[in-house]
């Protein structure tokens, strides 16, 4: 990743956010010395960094899995499925029993 390079050989994953990064940065910082061209590439900044370590990704899905163990532990049987029918939905009803 470091290398710019993806698994494949071609481009990395994240290549283009450090592109828009990049040029965002070129573009609002020049030969003045005053900081607040960088705070102009906060938006790309973190995408890019979202593209590297997928923070966010990450917080969402354990949101979400908190909020599931937390509906399990008040109702233990709100994800029992029951098929509709007489077809059993783990045998998706290709084998009937006699």
């Amino acid at each position: 990743m470091a290398s710019g390079y993806g698994l494949d050989g071609g481009v990395s994953r994240c290549f283009p956010f450090w592109q828009d990064l990049l040029s965002c940065y070129v573009v609002n910082t020049g030969s003045t010395t005053s900081d607040e061209g960088k705070w102009k590439c906060v938006p790309q900044r973190d995408d890019y960094y979202e593209c590297l370590h997928h923070k966010k990704e990450m917080r969402k899905t354990q949101a979400i899995k908190a909020a599931y163990n937390r509906r399990l532990k008040q109702d233990p049987n709100f994800d029992t499925r029951k098929p509709e029918g007489e077809a059993d939905v783990r045998s998706l009803g290709l084998l009937q029993k006699k």
